[in-house]
C-alpha cells in the first residue's frame, strides 16, 4: 500500500509516521486490499478541523478524524472503468485528517497514549475509507468489531 503521510503540526514523529504507517498496511492486508491501494493521512490542528468540518459537514467545530472517501459514488460523476485500462492504475481510496489537538485530549480523556488514539483515529478513518460505517447499530457494531479486532491484532491496546 502507498500511503503518503502530511504533517502540517510538524508535532507527529518519526515513530509515530512509522506507526501509522504499519499499522495501515496491516489493515490493508487484514482487509485484503490490493497492493497498488493508496492513500493519505494529513495531521492538523484543531483549527484547520474545524475548518473542514465545517466546510464539509456543516459542523462548526474540531473533530477528532474525518475520511474523504475518492470512490463515493457521487450522481453525474465522470466514472472511469479502471478495469478496461491498457495500463493499471493505483487504486486511491481517499484521505484521513487527523486533529493531532484532539488526539490528545482524547488520549488523556480515555486513559491511553497519544500513540494508542492516533492509531485508533488512522484505523478509524480508514475503514470509512473502505466502507464501513456507524450509522445504524448494525453497522456501528460491524465496524467497531472489526476495529477492535485489527488493534488487537496489530497489539495496539488499551
Amino acid at each position: 500500500m502507498e500511503l503518503d503521510l502530511y504533517d502540517e503540526t510538524n508535532k507527529i514523529t518519526t515513530e509515530q509516521n512509522e506507526l501509522i504507517q504499519s499499522l495501515l498496511e496491516f489493515a490493508g492486508n487484514h482487509l485484503e486490499l490490493p497492493r497498488d491501494t493508496e492513500m493519505s493521512v494529513t495531521f492538523v490542528d484543531d483549527e484547520n478541523s474545524q475548518k473542514i468540518n465545517k466546510t464539509y459537514r456543516g459542523k462548526d467545530q474540531p473533530t477528532d478524524v474525518i475520511s474523504f472517501a475518492i470512490e463515493d459514488e457521487v450522481e453525474d460523476e465522470l466514472m472511469i472503468n479502471f478495469d478496461t485500462l491498457e495500463e493499471p492504475m493505483p487504486r486511491n481510496i481517499g484521505d484521513i485528517i487527523i486533529s493531532v489537538d484532539k488526539t490528545a485530549s482524547q488520549a488523556d480523556e480515555y486513559g491511553h497514549s497519544f500513540d494508542r488514539e492516533l492509531g485508533f483515529l488512522a484505523l478509524h478513518g480508514f475503514l470509512h475509507l473502505n466502507g464501513y460505517d456507524h450509522m445504524t447499530p448494525e453497522d456501528e457494531k460491524e465496524m467497531f468489531g472489526l476495529q477492535k479486532e485489527i488493534l488487537e491484532a496489530y497489539g495496539l491496546k488499551r
